[in-house]
């Protein structure tokens, strides 16, 4: 079996994957400042209560957002599973062409979305907006080359500003709002965060394939935590919450 971390700002989301197949996947909530053997231990914990055996995880695969996590997840995966994890990072076999000014700069979590992309989809446009912790938009073109990408402030960053920066306005909770025009001020912030970003993705996913693909046929892919949210916006033709796990375990795939 291999284990699949994709360490995020927000969320750690975790999969294991066996003759090729999700089997089964997890999310715990990122805590700056975990140690080794808090990890270690909750990933032990996590496979045995769900029927998986820790001892039959054979490689790990990680890509992260976070540097500072990446020592103590290393510890991990070394001191509870005697295995010394895969990262995607620079340097590692993508079968993209990266067209960044500085390819460092593309998050390991776009790359891995941006593989299991084209692999799912060969031979085409696409354009994958992962809702995360930030909203980010990646191209790529037939051709697998990796265009560029948009990166915006994501729903929940956009509710804790508002929340810090003014005197009245409450923490809410996301979701689809009944109408656009809300009858309080939860209700208000809740139709504002959504249908900006309803209002935000079709814009920028016409200009994208106007400007990068002179309007030809494109597939949108979404993913993240909150792209669920708008499966009936008809935003995009596929939502895949486990794009980057799938990117990971391919990326492991190429590099192994």
């Amino acid at each position: 079996m291999i284990l699949c971390l994709d360490v995020g700002n927000t969320q750690i989301h975790g999969g294991i994957f066996e003759a090729d197949n999700l089997k089964f996947q997890f999310r715990k909530t990122s805590k700056s400042g975990s140690s080794s053997d808090e990890f270690g231990l909750f990933l032990k914990s996590v496979l045995r209560e769900n029927g998986f055996s820790p001892e039959g995880i054979s490689k790990i695969a990680i890509c992260s957002v976070v540097p500072e996590a990446v020592h103590s997840i290393t510890g991990a995966c070394q001191k509870y599973f005697n295995i010394s994890p895969f990262f995607l990072q620079a340097g590692a076999k993508t079968g993209l062409k990266i067209k960044y000014r500085n390819p460092l700069e593309v998050g390991s979590d776009r790359i891995a979305n941006a593989i299991a992309a084209t692999h799912q989809h060969p031979n085409q446009n696409i354009i994958i907006i992962d809702f995360g912790t930030a909203t980010t938009f990646c191209a790529l073109n037939k051709n697998k080359e990796y265009l560029g990408g948009i990166i915006h402030a994501g729903m929940r960053i956009s509710m804790e500003a508002l929340e810090l920066r003014t005197s009245n306005l409450p923490s809410v909770e996301i979701i689809v709002p009944k109408r656009a025009i809300g009858r309080s001020t939860v209700e208000g912030i809740q139709s504002g965060l959504y249908y900006a970003s309803v209002g935000m993705v079709k814009e920028i996913t016409s200009r994208v394939i106007l400007e990068e693909f002179n309007n030809e046929k494109t597939t949108v892919i979404g993913t993240g935590g909150f792209a669920k949210l708008f499966k009936e916006e008809n935003l995009f033709n596929f939502e895949d919450p486990y794009l980057a796990l799938k990117g990971l375990f391919l990326s492991l795939k190429l590099n192994t």
